[in-house]
């Protein structure tokens, strides 16, 4: 059996000069629970170091924060409870978690070029105040100008004490950068054998540009439009009206959440302070309270007994 706190391995002790930086040498991936190998350094962001699921630190890091934003602890998702009570919604989440967050909570996943469609800039109506989270990896950095809509818009998608938990690529620069600020009609297109931007300004003019960075995300090739800078990302999200913002910076070993930088770090802004709604606190406490009778079903067993005489459960 897992630790009561979810991580699966027991507490990580600083190893000697020289060696391992750590004297357990391994982590549980929290999407998946599978046991992996701690490197000699820390995880490249985007590098998949989970052998199973393939997850990034990235990814465990995400998870990590919005487990400690809904739930107060860092949860591995297998270990999350049900909670219907929690409703969420995720743009363009990855299949390795967010089929996992489906299990557990009132979340649903949606894309911009596909179904279920969300059109973050023009979100419909019937969903402004609903969700108790919003999760966004890697979103940001490609909305159109002016990204201060995008952060408006996702703050009316949640309720008045929800969460955005979101990570973008951004520097320790004093200010974002917009690399085409009068973008506004606009498409890419082949030339030569190269990806291009046309666009078509405001005063009507063609411009074409090979100068553009693209991340490859589910659904393909997405131009950059900026780059955060962490100053322009609080000022974003405080004139959009979020009253909380959090940089979860810190590494966590038991989950293999080890940093190689001190930025593009997930960050948690919240609409108002941290608060269950009625439903989910019903849910969570059914949840526990169904776990500790079967323990104490358990317990009554002669074979569990057994076990826990032999050390072979816990």
């Amino acid at each position: 059996m897992r630790p009561a706190d979810g991580s699966g391995a027991t507490a990580l002790k600083p190893a000697e000069s020289g060696k391992n930086r750590w004297s357990m040498d391994y982590f549980i991936c929290n999407v998946c629970c599978a046991r992996n190998r701690l490197p000699q350094h820390a995880f490249e962001r985007e590098a998949p170091s989970c052998e199973t699921c393939g997850s990034s630190v990235r990814v465990r890091s995400l998870l990590h924060a919005l487990s400690n934003e809904l739930l107060g602890v860092s949860l591995a998702l297998p270990d999350f409870p049900r909670v219907r009570g929690l409703c969420g919604l995720g743009v363009s989440d990855g299949a390795a978690y967010s089929e996992r967050l489906r299990e557990k909570l009132d979340y649903h996943n949606t894309f911009y070029d596909r179904e279920p469609r969300l059109d973050l800039l023009n979100p419909p109506a019937g969903d402004l105040g609903k969700y108790d989270f919003l999760v966004a990896s890697e979103i940001f950095e490609h909305v159109p100008p002016p990204v201060e809509h995008a952060f408006d818009c996702a703050l009316k998608l949640l309720k008045p004490n929800g969460v955005l938990v979101l990570s973008v690529p951004y520097s320790l620069d004093a200010r974002t950068r917009e690399h085409f600020p009068s973008i506004n009609q606009f498409g890419l297109a082949q030339v030569g054998g190269r990806t291009v931007l046309v666009n078509r300004s405001p005063e009507g003019r063609l411009d074409v540009t090979d100068d553009v960075v693209f991340h490859v995300g589910c659904a393909g090739p997405a131009p950059e439009f900026r780059e955060f800078s962490e100053s322009g990302l609080r000022a974003a999200l405080g004139a959009a009206g979020f009253q909380e913002f959090r940089i979860y910076s810190d590494d966590y070993l038991p989950f293999g959440i080890v940093h190689a930088e001190a930025w593009s770090l997930p960050i948690a802004a919240r609409r108002g302070a941290f608060g269950l709604n009625v439903d989910a606190a019903r849910d969570i406490v059914e949840h526990w309270r169904n776990a500790h009778l079967e323990l104490k079903r358990l317990g009554s067993s002669w074979w569990f007994r057994v076990g826990r005489k032999l050390k072979i459960c816990k």
